[in-house]
């Protein structure tokens, strides 16, 4: 592996890092980028993405050193702390970052194509809650995730992170027309759980128990106002989290979280333990 120490935040050679801020430029540029040592070193080590560059401090590359010299031509920018900060415009005190090339869209058939188990998101707007879902998902053995078009971008560099590299790896889709998505799931087969607190919902650990042998989508929606009418009409179910009435709802990761696991531990006891 080419190792390239640069002392100067203005060389030309990482420019690219200029756009880390700046979501929305990344995309345009198609690109995105990966932060911190284990997620960089899963996105080196899946191979799944091509990989254009990546920038270390010293203290970073020693752990990384191993994953990055199986790749000959990967240029690795050395840097010291102040570079980076510089250059990103704020303190990367993960010491590392990744720029890789997003891949094309995928069409959510392809990504569902012998799939059992979904999450579909509505409206999900906060990275670290995208993130926590696509590592739920990941632990919880969800197939595929769908996505509502307005939530933030899985490949965002704080829903990576927060996912700790599932989101590099859990086959994802935007799920489009939606509603109509739902719809045509729940045609074909599909039991779709819209998770609601509403206290006329089904609990959903005893509903998962009735669902052993049929495919299931999980749904949830935006962090304030849950899932839409239109998606929770589009759902064959509705289930909610059994709680005190001390608390009206649970943030959406946290609920997405035990519907997985209730869903994976019923249908699959004796893994987890």
């Amino acid at each position: 592996m080419p190792v390239i120490r640069i002392d100067d935040p203005d060389d030309p050679r990482i420019a690219a890092y200029r756009n880390v801020p700046d979501p929305d430029l990344l995309i345009k540029s198609g690109f995105f980028v990966a932060e911190g040592r284990l997620v960089v070193r899963r996105l080196i080590e899946g191979r799944r993405f091509s990989v254009r560059s990546v920038m270390v401090n010293d203290a970073a590359l020693v752990p990384l050193h191993e994953s990055l010299a199986a790749h000959h031509d990967l240029p690795v920018y050395l840097v010291p702390q102040t570079v980076m900060n510089t250059i990103t415009g704020f303190n990367i005190h993960r010491g590392c970052l990744a720029i890789a090339e997003r891949p094309r869209p995928r069409e959510w058939r392809e990504v569902m194509a012998g799939a059992r188990r979904l999450i579909a998101l509505e409206r999900i707007a906060n990275a670290d809650n995208v993130g926590s879902v696509f590592r739920s998902a990941a632990a919880f053995g969800i197939d595929a995730v769908l996505l509502e078009r307005t939530c933030t971008d899985p490949l965002y560099r704080k829903a990576i992170r927060t996912s700790m590299g599932a989101a590099l790896a859990m086959p994802y889709a935007e799920a489009e027309p939606w509603p109509e998505v739902l719809r045509e799931l729940g045609r074909t087969g599909w039991v779709l759980i819209g998770m609601t607190p509403s206290p006329t919902a089904l609990p959903m650990r005893p509903l998962a128990l009735t669902l052993s042998d049929r495919p299931v989508a999980v749904v949830v929606g935006n962090e304030g106002e849950g899932l839409s009418d239109a998606a929770l009409d589009a759902c064959t179910h509705r289930a909610r989290i059994p709680m005190t009435s001390s608390v009206d709802s649970l943030n959406v990761a946290t609920a997405a979280a035990i519907a997985l696991y209730d869903l994976h531990q019923l249908q699959n006891p004796q893994r987890g333990r």
